[in-house]
């Protein structure tokens, strides 16, 4: 998948939940808006309320995509039930899109009226998606392979170019200027060097424009990587502690919502079923 179709792949599943929280929100307004002391006079109260049919099947297809979305990650991660052509960060997204999508419905499942132990759910729910967007965050700042596994600090340092011995076997540039090349790469040797400056250095030594912009080039990508060696470590430790912190409210969120769902089917609330 190129960057322009994940790009689109990206935002369709971004759109798509923004379009159906929109339009949930739309075709409800009037029903959502009222007290909840006055529902019970809403000429739609019975298609809306969480039991409903429109309601509870809000609820009944959220929960299935959350499920679905949970699982189908867990699963693949584990034992790449979807073969070695599903790369673990494109289903990683989807597991994001499901389980966004998911809560929306849900939400408008609940028509606004939380309370007892469905509450628990709900707020569990709501910090799992938040905990999951911040999860998110540090997912990117972690280098790994195109097939999504994480990189080793050793991998990342593997990829790094000896761009001293380029400058002076290639370019003939001399030791105090490579020195120059290497402290603009990696900021925490403390030396302040510009781009200005590698410039002024390459132009003394005379090397072509069309050269120049390969060096800047290559020095980019060095730069980059020099920058994921520092924070990846980091970021390792905090993406940990962030399943500390997401783990247990999906399982408290799961956990209840079953129950919420035994108990529903127990006292007859079975949509369409």
């Amino acid at each position: 998948m190129n960057k322009t179709v994940h790009a689109i792949y990206l935002w369709t599943m971004a759109l798509i939940v923004a379009a159906v929280a929109l339009y949930l929100g739309f075709t409800g307004y009037s029903y959502y808006s009222t007290p909840l002391e006055e529902r019970f006079y809403h000429p739609r109260h019975e298609w809306f309320k969480p039991s409903g049919l429109f309601g509870q099947g809000l609820g009944v297809i959220g929960t299935f995509l959350i499920f679905f979305g949970v699982f189908i990650y867990i699963l693949h991660k584990r034992y790449t039930i979807l073969g070695k052509w599903v790369r673990l960060k494109y289903l990683l997204e989807f597991h994001i899109f499901l389980c966004s999508l998911g809560p929306v419905l849900i939400l408008y499942h609940t028509a606004f009226k939380f309370g007892g132990i469905v509450s628990v759910a709900f707020w569990s729910m709501v910090a799992v998606v938040a905990s999951g967007v911040i999860g998110r965050f540090l997912y990117l700042q972690i280098p790994r392979t195109i097939e999504g596994r994480a990189l080793s600090l050793q991998e990342v340092k593997n990829s790094q170019t000896d761009i001293q011995t380029v400058l002076s076997e290639k370019y003939n540039i001399d030791e105090e200027s490579t020195v120059q090349f290497l402290n603009f790469i990696d900021k925490s040797k403390g030396a302040v060097v510009t781009k200005t400056d590698l410039k002024k250095s390459l132009d003394k030594h005379e090397v072509p424009k069309t050269e120049q912009r390969k060096i800047f080039s290559m020095v980019k990508k060095e730069r980059s990587l020099s920058k994921k060696i520092v924070r990846l470590e980091h970021m390792k430790k905090l993406f940990r502690y962030w399943h500390v912190a997401h783990m247990p409210f999906a399982i408290i969120m799961l956990v209840i919502v079953v129950v919420h769902v035994v108990v529903a089917f127990t006292f007859g609330y079975r949509w369409i079923f």
